[in-house]
C-alpha cells in the first residue's frame, strides 16, 4: 500500500506538530508517529522555553548565555537568529490555544540554571504538557492533516535506494513505515520528508527520556548518506529521581532556579566548590558536580533540598513534581529529594542548515533529531523547545515555497517493501539482550566521563553486536523492537565515533585522557557522513 502526501512528518512533538500546522495550509501532510500522537519528549518537558519577554532582558544577553553554556563551539549566526525569532515564535503558540502561566497581566517569567534574567515561559510545571495538548487539539482539527499513530518509519525512501547504487543527484521520497499494530509495511511517498522524531536518550541504561526515543530519525538519516555532527554531545539531566519505581522522573532544573540546593548525604552544600553559579551552573557542569561526588563519597545519590521555600509556594510553582513525589513518599517541602543525572538531550544529530534542510535534497530535520548548531557544547535550558518551534517555521516556509520545485511522485518507480523468505522469530531473547547490553555498556563507557580505553571497549562491542543484529534483521520478519534496537545500535556508534575523534574535553564531553579545552584545534564541530561503496 502506498500513502502519498506533499508533507511526510515523521514525529509529533512541538517540532513536528509545529511543522505540520503551518505546512497544512499548502498541501497535504500525513504525521507519522510510534505511539499515540502526544506521546512525545515535549510532553514531558516540564521547565518551559526561553525567550526574551521582559524590558529587564535582552537578546544580547540571551545570546550570550547561550554562547557561554556551548563552549565555544555554538554557530552565532544561528543562535542570534534563534532568539530574535523567539518572541514571534511564543505568539504563535499562544495563538494555537498554549495557555502560559501568568502573573496579573504579564506572564509569569522563570530563571534557570545558565539564564542571567527570567525569561522561561512555563505553563506551572507541565510546560510541554501543555504546549502537545494545543498542538494536538490543533492538528487533529486541520482537514490536511492525517495522523498515522502506532506506525514506526523503518528507513527513508532515496532516489539511490531506487537506484540500487550511489547517484550524484540523491534525493528523499519518503520512508517505509510499519504499521506496529497490524504488522504490516506500509509505503509513504511524499515530496517532502521532515524528520521530527527526537532524540536518543534510551540508546543509555539511565534516562529521564520517554521509551520513544532511540534515534530513529538520526540512524535513519545516517543510513541514507546525511551528515550527522557533534554526536558525542549527550547532555545529562543532573537531578532526575532517584527511586527504584519512579523510572527515572525528572525534577525539572527550575526548582535549582527557584532556589533549590544540592546536598551530600551528611546535608554539605557542594556546588560553590565547581563553578561561581554554585546550583544554578550549566548542566554539565553540575552533571559531573553529582558524579563527581557520588565516586568520591560512595553514595548512590546526592539529594535537592528547597524546604527552606514556603510550602505553599513549592506546591503551587511546581504542582506535578510535589504530587509525583508524594507518590513516592517523599513531600519535597519537608523532604530532601535524591536526584542522580541521567541522560537527558542529544545536542548533536542530522546536520541542517538555517531552513532546516540536511543535505539529501527534500529531507528536513528539526527537534532533537537535527543538528543545528544552537547548543554547541551544552544545550542552555529550556532553548530546546525554543528551538523546535522557530526551525518548524523556518522549515515550513522553506518546503511550502519550494514545493512546486520537487518533482511529483512516480508511483511506479517507488518500491514497496519486500520481506523475501523472512520468518517470524520465537528468540526476540536476542533483541532485549542486545538492547540492554548496549544500553550498559555507553552508561559505564560512554557517559558522563570517558576515556580512550573505555571508548575504544564500547566500539568493540557495538561492531560484533551489529553484526548479530544484521543476521537477525534480515532473517526475521521485523517488529518495533527490531528497528529500535538496530537504531539504538547505530547511535551508540555515532555517539562513539564522534567521542573518539574530539580529542579534548568540552562541555558535555568530558575524557580523563585530554581533560583541558583545546580551542586551537577543536573549536569546531565533529561531522561525520556514512561511506557507501
Amino acid at each position: 500500500m502506498i500513502v502519498e502526501s506533499d508533507f511526510l512528518v515523521i514525529g509529533s512533538g512541538i517540532a513536528g506538530l509545529s511543522f505540520a500546522l503551518q505546512a497544512a495550509d499548502h498541501g497535504r501532510v500525513a504525521i507519522v508517529t510510534k505511539r499515540e500522537i502526544s506521546e512525545s519528549a515535549t510532553r514531558y518537558a516540564q521547565g518551559g522555553i526561553a525567550s526574551v519577554f521582559s524590558t529587564e532582558d535582552s537578546f544580547d544577553a540571551h545570546i550570550q548565555d547561550t554562547m557561554v553554556a556551548g563552549a565555544g563551539i555554538c554557530h552565532e549566526d544561528v543562535v542570534r537568529m534563534v532568539v530574535e525569532e523567539g518572541p514571534k515564535t511564543i505568539r504563535n503558540l499562544i495563538e494555537w490555544g498554549v495557555k502560559f502561566t501568568t502573573k496579573g497581566e504579564d506572564y509569569d517569567l522563570t530563571r534557570e540554571g545558565g539564564h542571567s534574567a527570567r525569561r522561561i515561559l512555563h505553563a506551572e510545571d507541565i510546560t510541554g504538557r501543555e504546549i502537545e495538548r494545543a498542538l494536538v487539539e490543533a492538528a487533529r482539527q486541520h482537514p490536511n492533516i492525517e495522523v498515522y499513530e502506532y506506525h514506526i518509519a523503518i528507513d527513508l525512501i532515496t532516489c539511490a535506494k531506487i537506484a540500487r547504487k550511489p547517484v550524484t543527484d540523491n534525493c528523499c521520497v519518503g520512508a517505509h513505515v510499519l504499521d506496529i499494530k497490524s504488522g504490516t509495511v506500509l509505503t509513504f511517498a511524499s515530496r517532502t520528508t521532515l524528520l521530527a522524531s527526537g532524540g536518543a536518550g534510551k540508546v543509555y541504561l539511565y534516562t529521564c527520556n520517554p521509551d520513544v526515543a532511540s534515534g530513529d530519525g538520526v540512524a535513519m538519516a545516517y543510513r541514507a548518506g546525511a551528515t550527522v555532527g557533534n554526536m558525542e554531545m549527550m547532555q545529562f539531566h543532573p537531578t532526575t529521581l532517584f527511586h527504584p519505581h519512579a523510572k527515572s522522573f525528572l525534577i525539572s532544573e527550575a526548582v535549582r532556579g527557584e532556589g533549590a540546593v544540592l546536598r551530600r548525604r551528611d546535608g554539605t552544600a557542594f556546588m560553590e566548590k565547581y563553578h561561581h553559579l554554585k546550583d544554578l551552573a550549566p548542566r554539565d557542569i553540575v552533571a559531573r558536580a553529582i558524579d563527581h561526588e557520588m565516586k568520591t563519597y560512595g553514595d548512590d545519590c546526592v539529594y535537592l533540598d528547597i524546604t527552606h521555600e514556603p510550602a505553599d509556594f513549592v506546591r503551587n510553582r511546581f504542582p506535578n513534581i510535589y504530587q509525583t513525589c508524594l507518590e513516592f513518599d517523599l513531600d519535597m517541602t519537608r523532604d530532601w529529594l535524591p536526584v542522580v543525572p541521567a541522560a537527558h538531550y542529544l545536542c548533536g544529530g542530522v546536520a541542517v542548515n538555517t531552513n532546516a534542510e540536511t543535505d539529501i535534497p527534500g529531507l528536513y530535520a528539526i527537534g532533537e533529531v537535527a543538528f543545528t548548531g544552537l547548543h554547541g557544547a551544552n544545550r542552555l535550558a529550556s532553548n530546546s523547545l525554543l528551538e523546535a518551534a522557530v526551525y518548524a517555521g523556518r522549515a515550513a516556509i522553506h518546503a511550502t515555497e519550494t514545493l512546486v520545485q520537487r518533482p511529483a511522485i512516480q508511483r511506479d518507480t517507488i518500491p514497496v517493501w519486500d520481506s523475501g523468505t523472512a520468518t517470524n522469530s520465537d528468540e526476540m531473547v536476542v533483541v532485549s539482550q542486545n538492547w540492554d547490553e548496549i544500553r550498559r555498556f555507553m552508561w559505564n563507557y560512554v557517559g558522563i566521563v570517558r576515556s580512550t580505553k573505555r571508548l575504544e571497549r564500547a566500539m568493540r562491542r557495538i561492531k560484533l553486536i551489529q553484526d548479530e543484529i544484521h543476521d537477525y534483521y534480515w532473517n526475521f520478519i521485523i517488529t518495533s523492537d527490531l528497528i529500535e534496537l538496530r537504531n539504538i545500535a547505530t547511535v551508540a556508534e555515532l555517539i562513539v565515533t564522534c567521542a573518539q575523534m574530539r580529542k579534548e574535553s568540552r562541555g558535555l564531553h568530558y575524557t580523563i585522557d585530554y581533560p583541558d579545552r583545546d580551542d586551537a584545534n577543536w573549536q569546531r564541530d565533529t561531522k561525520i557522513k556514512k561511506r557507501f561503496l
